[in-house]
Parts: structure tokens; C-alpha cells; sequence
């Protein structure tokens, strides 16, 4: 299922999250009356634990403490305990209500809140992540658990489905990496795999600073990047005909979103550390056809 990412892949035209969550979907027309409260609590939960870990300018060391506060709300939350403290009411009260209606998996939300603190982490240590596999470690965190909970919430459960719901869910995640090069690397995030820009003879140094000679090198890096996370979208796409009714076309749109955005960052020659592609309303039709030929 979608991902609640943390650059947002303007992928998903029905979500109405913004900036990490813009590809969730958030109550949409799409979703079935009778789970959007819980998908827009869950949302929530995420979207808040995501902008006490990014936004403002707190030291790590007040976000961490922040997200471990909040982690205990969390565990209260899950516990069905009163919330001991009003500071996020707002968050925990729905979240309890979804946890006790659908007896949502609580080890799924506290791995966003892992992803979250690593985040922090790996911010303020300048942190390398060494190579694809150690990427797909942190999506396991911070994408998979998303559509996970989603599937969750269908009734779509068996191991085939999850699988391709992770695959779905790293892919997206690996799109934002690649869409928001450029977004990244000036608030000192950095998810180029080092292994990948050694193979090509290019540093972080080379995208921060947009070397020319080095540009040929940089744009097969992204390229290379960006086939993987294309191949890993595809393994997942045939989850799309699991989930059932208006969901499953949601996801389809989801699927060629992430696609479309991997043809933008072809249409400039892979130059995404120089600008941020996007979708818009004259892509709509496109992959509302596409989505159709799924």
C-alpha cells in the first residue's frame, strides 16, 4: 500500500497530506467510508511524529526526547491507558479508537517512531548509509509499516500480499530519495548508498556543490537508483488486484504515481540534485489511463 515517506513523492493525487505524507491516503473519496477514521489517525500519528523528528529547529538531542515522550503515549495508547499527559490528545484519542476497532498492530506503529528517532540519528551524525540493503533497512521502518497497517485494515493478510505491499511501499520510499536529491543534501540528508557512488567515481561533495565534470558520472548514479527502485515497484504492482474495491484502484493510481515520477526524472536526464520534479493536474489523465491498463 502507499507509504508514508518521508519526502512525498506527489504520487498520490487523492491524499491531502503534505510535505513527508504526501503520498498517504488520507480519507480520500476512494477509501471506504467505514476506515477513514482510522486511516486519517493513523496518518495523523505519523504526521506529527515526523514533524517533531524534521520540522522547526530543535536539537536532535529535544526531537529524540520529544519522540521518546511520545513513544510512551504511544504505548499507553496501545495499553488502552488513559493518556497521561493532554499534550497530544489530539493524536492519541483517534488512534485509541482505530487500535480498539480494528486491533491495530502496535509493533508496526512503533516502527515509524524507530524510522523517526534514526532519522534524527543519522541528521546529526552526517550519516552514510553504506548501500541499497542498508536503504531498504530503514524503508522497513518507515515505508513498509504503513502499507502493512493499511493491508491490516482490508483484511489483506497473507504473506504474498505483505511482501508486495513492502516492495510497493520501499519503492515509494526510494522515489522520494531520488525526487528530492536536491531537497535533501542542503538540510544535510543524504540517501545516495556509498557503494553506488564509488562504483562511479562521484562523492556527496560532487552533487552538493553541482560539479560539471563530474555531472555524466552523477546523472548514471541516479539513473542506476532509480531503475532499482522502478524494479522493485513492478515486483509489487500485482498487489493492486488484492485489495479490494475503490482501495485497490487507489493503489493503482499510487503505483503509476511513483512510475510517473521515476519518467520525470528520465525527461531531465536524471539531474534530480539540480531540480525537484513533480506531478500535476496535466498528469492526471495519464495515469488514470495507466491505471486502467493495469
Amino acid at each position: 500500500m502507499t507509504t508514508a515517506s518521508s519526502s512525498g513523492a506527489d504520487a498520490m493525487p487523492t491524499g491531502s497530506g503534505v510535505g513527508h505524507y504526501e503520498n498517504f491516503p488520507v480519507a480520500s473519496w476512494l477509501c471506504p467510508p467505514a476506515l477513514r477514521p482510522a486511516v486519517a489517525a493513523i496518518y495523523h500519528f505519523a504526521r506529527t511524529a515526523d514533524d517533531i523528528a524534521d520540522e522547526g529547529d530543535a536539537l536532535a538531542e529535544q526531537r529524540l526526547a520529544d519522540l521518546a515522550d511520545y513513544r510512551h503515549e504511544l504505548t499507553l495508547c496501545l495499553e488502552r491507558t488513559d493518556i497521561a499527559t493532554p499534550r497530544w490528545q489530539a493524536i492519541f484519542g483517534p488512534l485509541s479508537l482505530a487500535v480498539q476497532r480494528h486491533a491495530l498492530p502496535g509493533p508496526l506503529l512503533h516502527d515509524l517512531l524507530s524510522a523517526f528517532e534514526q532519522d534524527v540519528r543519522h541528521t546529526a551524525n552526517r550519516h552514510r548509509y553504506a548501500d541499497t540493503p542498508e536503504l531498504l533497512a530503514y524503508c522497513r521502518l518507515s515505508a513498509n509499516p504503513v502499507g502493512r497497517l493499511l493491508l491490516h485494515l482490508y483484511g489483506v493478510r497473507d504473506e504474498t500480499a505483505l511482501q508486495q505491499s513492502d516492495q510497493i511501499c520501499s519503492a515509494l520510499q526510494l522515489i522520494n530519495f531520488w525526487q528530492d536529491i536536491s531537497v535533501d543534501l542542503p538540510r544535510k540528508r543524504c540517501y545516495l548508498p556509498a557503494d553506488t557512488l564509488q562504483r562511479h567515481g562521484v562523492g556527496v561533495a560532487d552533487f552538493e556543490s553541482d560539479d560539471t565534470n563530474q555531472s555524466t558520472a552523477m546523472a548514471t548514479v541516479v539513473a542506476e537508483l532509480c531503475a532499482e527502485a522502478r524494479a522493485l515497484m513492478l515486483q509489487g504492482a500485482p498487489l493492486v488486484h488484492r485489495v479490494p474495491g475503490r482501495a485497490g484502484w487507489e493503489l493503482r493510481l499510487v503505483v503509476q504515481g511513483g512510475l510517473r515520477i521515476l519518467d520525470r526524472i528520465a525527461e531531465q536526464h536524471h539531474r534530480s540534485w539540480q531540480t525537484r520534479v513533480k506531478l500535476g493536474k496535466g498528469d492526471a489523465p495519464r495515469l488514470a489511463w495507466r491505471a486502467l491498463g493495469m
